[in-house]
């Protein structure tokens, strides 16, 4: 990794299937951002595992999940791709940072709230854990950089926290993280609810665009996407979210600004517009749906891709952790 470039890591759980909006938000910049930073793009298995999974299915979804990175253009030379279990550092570090996190910290996370409500009969210590995983996820090498989308800001601050409070209480140990937030697209919202965010998890599918959707499918959403009735596209979140969102997801996916974006409608009917979003949108995921399963068949080199990130990974990890284990206080041999 070049000395002269800040580290930047993110992940995402091999739950569910990926919406436009995570497309959007994280894996559409990550071409470019491993061209600017040390990228590490970790599959986050572990954090999976705080909701129930089916064993085969989540082995199978880290499988294309890691295609998925692939096929969005990262490259396993110029960046770290592994899966979290595959670093054992991850736990490890988790535990030393528990004990500078507090339980009316984590009780408060809104996250763990929402989980709860929804898992009321699994409320385990891992989602409560949850966010002490991912600051250790984070400060396990030295991130300076972390991609954030806005419902993630406060897991952000958290590993801030925890990162200033060790290095107070012995001596700077962690690099505290900064977060780059999205200029376009930070929030995709729900097709049929445009007052909630866009989610791999929505109870009503038809309201989220995923990324194996075919082309029928993606046209026929966004044709019932919510709009209003004033029949005009223009862009104003507060009094015409619906439109609103269409316009992020046509401007995102067709390289146009939102201005631009209201020109091309002028006049035009929500019919045209509609179909114009449902259109661009699907021609983009057409070739990235065909690399992923072009990948996918080749496990061979997905698992090599995997093992050689996991070697990286871990090396980096080990630093880190060796570091803290002296500052605490545990004997190394």
């Amino acid at each position: 990794m070049e000395e002269t470039k800040k580290t930047l890591y993110s992940g995402i759980q091999p739950t569910n299937n990926l919406t436009i909006g995570n497309y959007i938000g994280t894996l559409q910049s990550w071409r470019n951002l491993q061209e600017n930073y040390n990228c590490i793009f970790a599959a986050a298995n572990m954090h999976a595992i705080t909701v129930r999974q089916n064993p085969a299915e989540l082995r199978q979804k880290t499988l294309a999940l890691i295609a998925l990175f692939l096929a969005c253009g990262v490259d396993p030379q110029k960046s770290i791709v592994y899966v979290q279990s595959h670093v054992p550092a991850h736990a490890e570090l988790c535990w030393a940072l528990n004990t500078f996190t507090y339980v009316g910290e984590m009780e408060r996370m809104t996250q763990f709230k929402d989980k709860s409500a929804r898992h009321a009969e699994n409320i385990n210590m891992g989602l409560m854990d949850y966010p002490v995983l991912m600051a250790a996820d984070i400060l396990l090498y030295q991130t300076e950089i972390v991609p954030v989308g806005l419902d993630q800001r406060q897991h952000l601050e958290i590993a801030r926290d925890i990162a200033q409070r060790f290095n107070n209480a012995y001596s700077p140990t962690f690099t505290v993280p900064q977060g780059l937030y999205p200029k376009v697209g930070a929030k995709i919202c729900d097709l049929l609810d445009p007052a909630k965010k866009m989610s791999k998890s929505a109870e009503n599918p038809n309201g989220s665009v995923f990324l194996s959707d075919d082309r029928d499918t993606v046209i026929r959403k966004l044709k019932r996407a919510v709009t209003d009735s004033e029949n005009s596209v223009r862009y104003d979140p507060e009094n015409k979210a619906g439109v609103s969102n269409l316009l992020t997801i046509y401007s995102a996916f067709g390289g146009k600004s939102i201005e631009e974006a209201e020109r091309e409608f002028d006049g035009k009917g929500y019919g045209d517009f509609k179909l114009a979003v449902g259109e661009v949108v699907a021609d983009r995921l057409a070739p990235l749906q065909a690399e992923q399963q072009r990948l996918l068949a080749d496990k061979d080199y997905l698992n090599s891709v995997m093992l050689d990130g996991a070697q990286r990974a871990e090396k980096i990890a080990r630093k880190t952790l060796s570091k803290v284990y002296k500052k605490i206080g545990f004997y190394q041999v």
